[in-house]
Order: C-alpha cells, then sequence, then structure tokens
C-alpha cells in the first residue's frame, strides 16, 4: 500500500534560503523561479515553517490581477479610498506593524501593478523580509523583476528532481524499492517534475500498471496519469489554435516523427506555433531533423482528447504518407505495423509479419507479441505462428508455446519450417519447462529429416546450446566449431556463439571467445534480439574469469541500449551481464540492488533457466554481506529448479553455498563446499569455474589449492588465476609480503574482494611475526576495501587480526558505517536489533576513541600510509 506523499529537502537550496532570512545579509529574502510543478511553494513553506517570526502568505491569481491591492486584503484594514498612494500607505502600515515578518508571495507574477509597487517598496526600505515565487516562462511585473535585479533578493532558480531524488521520492511512498527500469520511465515521463512525479504514480498505481512483484515495484505498460493532472495539462493546451493541437496530435502518434513528413501533414505556421509555444523540439535523428514532443506528458493528453474515429482517421493518414515514403528501417517498419494495426488503413499481413521479426529482433516482445497474434487470427500460417511462439517462450508462457507448436504436424512442414519448429519447441521444452530429454528427442526427431547442410548447421548450434547447459563442454565445443567451420546461417552462429562461446569462457579459454563474439555481432539484428545475450555473457564471463573488469564493465554497459524502450526482460538480462562485472570486481553493495530487480523482473514461471546466472550471482553477493537468511531462500529456489538442463551451474553453484556457509560462521563446512566444488568443475573441463573454487577456499584459509593452481596458470587464459596462485602458495607458506603484494594486485585488477581478502590474511601474518608497521599497513586496505565492496565480512577480513582494540562484531558494525548504512540497515543486514547495533558502533567509537560515526568511518576508511626507508 502506497504512503502519503511526502518531499524531498532539497538541503543546498533549503540551507541558502534559510541563510538569508536568519542573518544579517545584503538582500531582504529570496525570489524563487522555476517550472510549474518543479516544488518552488513547497521549498518556501518547508524553509519558512520554523521561523520564530510571523509569516504571512499572499498568492497572485488570474482573478485578483484586476484588484488594486487585492492579494492583501485579507492582511490590510480596509479603505474606502480609490487613491493609489493612499492604498499603498495604508497597506505598508498595516503590514509593518508586526516585527521580524516574513512575506510570502506565492505566484508573484500574478500581481497586479499596485500589489507588485508595494512589495518592491517593502524591499526597498527592508521593512520586511520577502520570499517571492515565480513561475519561470510566464510575464512579471516590472515591479518584480526588479526584486532581484536590483539586487533586493537572492534569486534561486529551481531544477527538476534529479533521477535520484525523483526515485527517492517514490520509494518513500511506495514503501519499498522500484525497479531502476520503471524509475528510468517514469523519470523520463515526468521530466523530474515534482507535480507531474506525483500524479504519474499515482495514475500507475490507479491502472495497475505500477506493481509489486517479489518486493520490487514495476512500471509494465504505459504510465497513466490522473484525471486531475489531465486537467491541469489540457488547461494549457486548450488555449491552443487548432492547428497547433494538430501538431501536438500528431506527434504524440508518431514520436519521433521526420520534420519534413510532419511539413506534409501540418502548416509551417503551426509548427513554429508549436516550437515557440514550447510543445515540441526538433532534433537529428538519422542525420536528418525529427520532431519530438517537449515533454512526454503532453502527448499523453492530446491522445486522450483525441476521439476513437479521429485517432483511426490520423493514424490512417500516417500510415499513407508513412507508405509513400517508403520503410527503410526496422524501426520504421515496426512503427508503420503498430500505426496501422489502430487505423481505418487497411493492414498487409506481409507487413506485419515482417514488421513482428523486426521487433523481436529489437527485442520489443509486448509489440512483436500484439502484431503476431493479428496474423496468426487472421492466416493462422505457421511462420506467424513460430513467431508468435518464440516471443511467448521468452517471456515465461511455456504452456503456450508447447500447445502452438504441438498444433504443427513436423510431416506436413517444409525443411525451413521443420528447423523452425524443431528449434521453437526444443528450446522451449529445454529452457523454458527444463525437460530436456523431451527437447532431445525433438532435435533427434528434426535431424533425422533434415539434410541441407546450412539447416544442419542451425541444429548444430541449437545443439551446441543444449550440451553446454547440460554440461557435456566437449560436445558443445565440437557442436559449435562444425558451425564455425564452414558457412552457416545467422541463427547457427548465433546459437553456437551461446554455445560454444560460454564453453571457452568457462574452460579456460576466454581469449578464444572474441573472435566468436565477433562472428555473433555481426549476424545478431537477424535473430531474436534476446537470443544475443546468452552470447554476450561469454564474453562478460571471459572477461571476468581472466581479469579484465574494465574491458568487462565497458562491454556490458553497451547492451542496455536494448532496454531503452522499456524493454523489460532486455533490461533483466543486460542487468546480469553488468552484475557479473559487479559481483567480480567486488561492487556487492551496487550488485545486491540490481540482482534482487534482475530476478523479479524475469518471468517466474517455469525452470527459466536464462536466469540461473542471476540466481547463483545473488546468493554469492548476499552472503558476502551477511544477509544469510535470504541467499538460503534464493538457494532453495535455485535448487527447485534444478535438472540436467541446467547441470553446468552446479559447480558455480556449489562456490556460492560456500561463500553461503562461510556466513553462516560454519568456515570449515565452506572450504569442503569449495573443494567439492573445485573437483566437479575440474571433472568437466570447466578449469576456470575450478580456479574460482580453489581461490575461494584459499581465502576461507585452505593451504592445500597452491599446487593444482600453479598447474592452472599454466593452462588456462588470463592475469587473474596467476594471482590466484600466488595467493594460495604465499598463504600455505605463511608469507605476508608475498599476500600483501597480490593484495595490491588484485586491486590493480579490479577485483576487490580478492584484494580485500589477500590483505586481511597478509594482517594476520604479520601479526603472527610482530610486523608491527606491515599489520598497521595490510590491515588499513583490508578495512578499506571491505568498505568499498559494500561492507563486506568475510571469513579471512573477520578473522584478521588488527591493530583496533575492537571485537570482531564490532569491526563489522563499523566497515557497514563505513559504507554508509544507517543503524537500521545495518540491524537488518545483521539480523540484529537497531538498539544493538547502536551499542556496538558507541563501543567502537569509545575504545577507538572517535567522537562520532563520520569519525569512525574515516578512521575505517584510512588509506593504509606510504612505507619509508
Amino acid at each position: 500500500m502506497a504512503q502519503p506523499w511526502s518531499t524531498v529537502e532539497r538541503q543546498h537550496h533549503l540551507a541558502e534560503i534559510r541563510s538569508v532570512l536568519a542573518t544579517e545579509h545584503p538582500t531582504c529574502g529570496v525570489l524563487l523561479t522555476g517550472p510549474a510543478g518543479v516544488g518552488k511553494t513547497t521549498l518556501a513553506r518547508a524553509a519558512t515553517g520554523a521561523l520564530p517570526g510571523a509569516v504571512a502568505w499572499v498568492a497572485g491569481t488570474e482573478s485578483a490581477q484586476g484588484i488594486p491591492l487585492g492579494v492583501f486584503a485579507h492582511l490590510v484594514r480596509p479603505s474606502t479610498t480609490r487613491d493609489p498612494v493612499t492604498l499603498m500607505a495604508a497597506a505598508r502600515e498595516s503590514l509593518v506593524v508586526a516585527s521580524n515578518l516574513v512575506l510570502c508571495v506565492d505566484d508573484a507574477h500574478l500581481l497586479d501593478r499596485l500589489s507588485a509597487t508595494l512589495l518592491l517598496q517593502l524591499a526597498t526600505d527592508r521593512a520586511a523580509q520577502i520570499v517571492a515565487v515565480v513561475r519561470s516562462g510566464e510575464a512579471v511585473p516590472a515591479a518584480v523583476t526588479a526584486l532581484w535585479k536590483d539586487g533586493h533578493l537572492t534569486r534561486i532558480e529551481l531544477d527538476p528532481f534529479s533521477r535520484e531524488q525523483s526515485v527517492e521520492l517514490i520509494e518513500s511512498t511506495l514503501g519499498g524499492q522500484l525497479e531502476a527500469l520503471s524509475a528510468d520511465l517514469i523519470w523520463q515521463a515526468s521530466g523530474g517534475n515534482a507535480l507531474y512525479l506525483r500524479h504519474l504514480v499515482d495514475g500507475a498505481l490507479d491502472s495497475g500498471a505500477l506493481r509489486s512483484a517479489n518486493g520490487v515495484w514495476q512500471l509494465r505498460g504505459r504510465a497513466a496519469i490522473t484525471t486531475e493532472l489531465d486537467a491541469l495539462l489540457a488547461e494549457r493546451i486548450g488555449k491552443l489554435a487548432a492547428a497547433v493541437v494538430r501538431v501536438l496530435q500528431i506527434v504524440a502518434l508518431c514520436e519521433p516523427i521526420d520534420l519534413d513528413l510532419l511539413a506534409e501533414l501540418a502548416t509551417d505556421e503551426a509548427l513554429d506555433d508549436a516550437e515557440r509555444a514550447g510543445l515540441i523540439q526538433i532534433t537529428p535523428l538519422h542525420a536528418q531533423p525529427a520532431v519530438r514532443l517537449a515533454h512526454p506528458l503532453f502527448g499523453e493528453v492530446a491522445r486522450r482528447r483525441l476521439g476513437s474515429a479521429s485517432a483511426r482517421r490520423l493514424r490512417g493518414q500516417l500510415v499513407a504518407a508513412l507508405q509513400h515514403r517508403g520503410a527503410r528501417t526496422a524501426a520504421e517498419r515496426v512503427r508503420l505495423a503498430e500505426l496501422a494495426l489502430d487505423s481505418d488503413h487497411a493492414v498487409d499481413p506481409t507487413l506485419l509479419d515482417t514488421a513482428a521479426a523486426d521487433a523481436i529482433a529489437l527485442a520489443n516482445l509486448p509489440l512483436a507479441e500484439r502484431l503476431t497474434r493479428t496474423t496468426v487470427a487472421r492466416t493462422g500460417a505457421f511462420e506467424s505462428s513460430d513467431m508468435l511462439a518464440r516471443t511467448l517462450l521468452w517471456q515465461g508462457a511455456a504452456d503456450e508455446v508447447e500447445s502452438i507448436m504441438a498444433g504443427f504436424d513436423p510431416t506436413e512442414l517444409d525443411p525451413v519450417q521443420l528447423v523452425r519448429w524443431g528449434l521453437t519447441r526444443a528450446a522451449n521444452l529445454h529452457f523454458a519447462i527444463g525437460a530436456a530429454d523431451r527437447a532431445d528427442r525433438i532435435l533427434t526427431l528434426v535431424r533425422s529429416r533434415t539434410t541441407n547442410p546450412k539447416l544442419l548447421g542451425v541444429l548444430d548450434g541449437v545443439a551446441s546450446a543444449f550440451a553446454f547447459h547440460e554440461n557435456r563442454l566437449d560436445d558443445a565445443d565440437a557442436a559449435a566449431q562444425r558451425v564455425f567451420g564452414t558457412p552457416a546461417l545467422p541463427w547457427a552462429i548465433e546459437w553456437a556463439a551461446f554455445g560454444g562461446g560460454r564453453t571457452l569462457a568457462i574452460s579456460g579459454r576466454g581469449s578464444q571467445v572474441p573472435a566468436i563474439a565477433e562472428r555473433m555481432h555481426a549476424v545478431a539484428d537477424r535473430c531474436d534480439g534476446l537470443l544475443r545475450f546468452p552470447a554476450a555473457l561469454a564474453e562478460i564471463q571471459a572477461l571476468t574469469l581472466m581479469g579484465e573488469i574494465g574491458r568487462a564493465d565497458r562491454l556490458a554497459a553497451g547492451y542496455f541500449g536494448f532496454a531503452a524502450g522499456g524493454h523489460y526482460l532486455a533490461w533483466a538480462l543486460a542487468s546480469t551481464l553488468a552484475a557479473t562485472v559487479e559481483v567480480a570486481a567486488g561492487r556487492f553493495g551496487a550488485a545486491v540492488v540490481r540482482l534482487e530487480q534482475t530476478l523479479a523482473a524475469f518471468p517466474d514461471r517455469g525452470a527459466a533457466s536464462w536466469n540461473f546466472p542471476a540466481r547463483i550471482l545473488l546468493i554469492q553477493t548476499l552472503s558476502v554481506l551477511g544477509r544469510a537468511d535470504r541467499a538460503e531462500a534464493v538457494l532453495d529456489a535455485a535448487h527447485a529448479r534444478d535438472g540436467r538442463h541446467v547441470a553446468v551451474f552446479r559447480p558455480q553453484l556449489q562456490i556460492a553455498q560456500a561463500w553461503l556457509a562461510a556466513a553462516r560462521g560454519t568456515v570449515r563446512t565452506a572450504v569442503e563446499l569449495a573443494q567439492a566444488a573445485a573437483v566437479a568443475a575440474r571433472q568437466s573441463g570447466q578449469y576456470a569455474i575450478e580456479g574460482e573454487a580453489l581461490n575461494a577456499a584459499a581465502r576461507f584459509g585452505d593451504h592445500t589449492a597452491a599446487s593444482r593452481l600453479v598447474e592452472l596458470a599454466g593452462q588456462i587464459d588470463g592475469r587473474l588465476i596467476g594471482l590466484h596462485a600466488r595467493h594460495a602458495a604465499a598463504l600455505a607458506a605463511g608469507d605476508g609480503a608475498e599476500l600483501d603484494r597480490v593484495a595490491t594486485e588484485y586491486e590493480q585488477t579490479g577485483t576487490l574482494l580478492c584484494a580485500a581478502d589477500a590483505a586481511a590474511q597478509a594482517a594476520a601474518r604479520f601479526e603472527a611475526t610482530g610486523n608491527r608497521r606491515g599489520l598497521v599497513d595490510a590491515a588499513a586496505r583490508a578495512n578499506r576495501l571491505a568498505a568499498e565492496c559494500g561492507g563486506i565480512a568475510t571469513p579471512a577480513v573477520s578473522a584478521a587480526a588488527q591493530p583496533l582494540p575492537i571485537t570482531p562484531r564490532e569491526r563489522e558494525v563499523a566497515n557497514l558505517v563505513a559504507a554508509r548504512l544507517t543503524d537500521r540497515e545495518i540491524a537488518e543486514r545483521l539480523t540484529l536489533s537497531v538498539r544493538t547495533v547502536e551499542n556496538h558502533v558507541y563501543q567502537a567509537r569509545t575504545k577507538l576513541g572517535v567522537p562520532d560515526r563520520e569519525s569512525l568511518a574515516a578512521l575505517i576508511l584510512q588509506k593504509p600510509q606510504r612505507r619509508r626507508g
């Protein structure tokens, strides 16, 4: 249930206003200006609400503009005179009776001339302190302009809320976490305008478009607006000439629209008037000028003002104009088909099928589903049905996919249709339903009836992905190599990049993945848009396993472009890529939020094997952050989806389970689980994962991993495995100096969690050998890195002897204080009461002799001193 709307305090502006009003200042007040709804009045009331003296409010209105001093009527004594000078004098005398008066004037741009003059006189004489609010872009009386131009008032211009401020406001109202993609969409739609933001969220809640899924609030579908906001915006639009409104309606239905195309449907004068009124803006698009709405909500209101018949006719005119010009790109074909569906123009089924394929390639699955359902209903053709099934597969509707595909007799399909039928049905059975055996039978059936080499290549590509998931890495590699060794269709390359690329990554041959990725990138726009993400995970995972964190970060960031239109599945898959890098880098504070939102965005139906990597990452992240109970719940959910279709993930799941055991304090069990994961990974050829498992065991304190890690360092790609081998060898030898050097090199690669553990283990060795200086430096580094990782508490970090006279629990709490968590957040993280956390903070401050939380955080975060001599 949503909470009452709170306010986001603009601390900087609030402090500035209070400073002007509470101290001797060159000006006698402030003038707040900004667009309507930006929060000017709210800020003025917050700034003046706690002042000790008298505060009087007046507000300019259009209706009072014809009444001299009308806005001051409730503050001044009545008078029968009509002489302006006498009126001014009487009003001034009434107002200045109260000492230390603060006069607040809302909508000062609407003051009548005499009221504005009185306000200027009060400011000139310093007879009162003034807080005036003026809407930008409006005509303002000269006397009001003089208030700040002549230096009487300090002018403060308020900008719209930042994305962060908007999210803070929405989450405080919803009482929960807002999905990052939904936050982007709402912020863009509102433009950061506080008024628009509130009405957008209220409207989306009322319509059901904004809803909670697994504790994460998600916006799905168009953001509705309240009738109140609709009326406010409609009032502005209602004052426009009909020709200008038509411009607005055309752009609202077809945004962005080519300027030349818009000029064919509207007059130049109307276009100029719309631009001057701030309703539209002209921006470049593909080197051509295009027209967009200046604010998204104008389009929402314009569409509401169109009747159904008028909207159908207008869309029909747009369809005719677009067809005459020719749809050259995928985006243009998709737009044309979407307009045609709701127009009075005849819809070509071929266009719908072509546009549906384009929409699938662009990851716009809801639109692709709508287009294909239309053509399936009209023609029942296999091609349309297959596209519909593929859109549903990705969206988790596995049973409906099976129903659609089972409705076709494979013996009646041509060779291309047969392969498509087998591919879609087998993929649904394997990835969505988890029935690997049935999927294999479908592929065997199709292969037995296929002779075309290129179509066989498609089957090899799919077989490679299946074999990878089933942990048959040799088979996956062999099938992928058959595809890459011959001329192949795009579908074959995409699937082979999925299976073959990820096989190379986890087997330790990451340096070979970029060549495969290049093949994938060359054909990606001719396949299902979401299929690029499993293949992209091969690139990301290869880079992180080799220690190339910076390159992986840059690569992952590029995939969010596919989610720009609000395509939430593309966003969830892109978030999985980003979280893979964050966890490898040790940025757990960011990773935990991203992963919780990612899993909430995935369809929670069927086997859903494509979200298994995110589940594993979340288990490790929660464990490292000390949230063992939540990690246990995610682990249970992963075990519930286990099967041959996800066998490849079992060693990684065991590593995550080892981190959970460590979070529970059962370090010996953690070592055993990590060792078992290493054995399982080695047996199946996952040598890079074996290295990660052995490194985890060493960080838990195991001294037996060094020899095998040294072997792996000579066998698999990348710098990171060599660091793992040196780390384990230094730990076994009790070499604190080498552990310290390894920590430095880990930090240089960007793998901060590894660096924190190595530094903590170095501190322990330095203490054991009496090296006080080394102990201080290594412990300080471990503390700093633990805080940078989000306040983590691994066995090595928690157990390390250190020069600070506080208990392990006090140190754990201090790390979280340094990570900028509140006492309540620390309590939730560590499953403690807030009072207990407060006590730990107090004890740590007392023992360390620091006066406050900020000093405690600074001490924990202090960087090691440069060694001298």
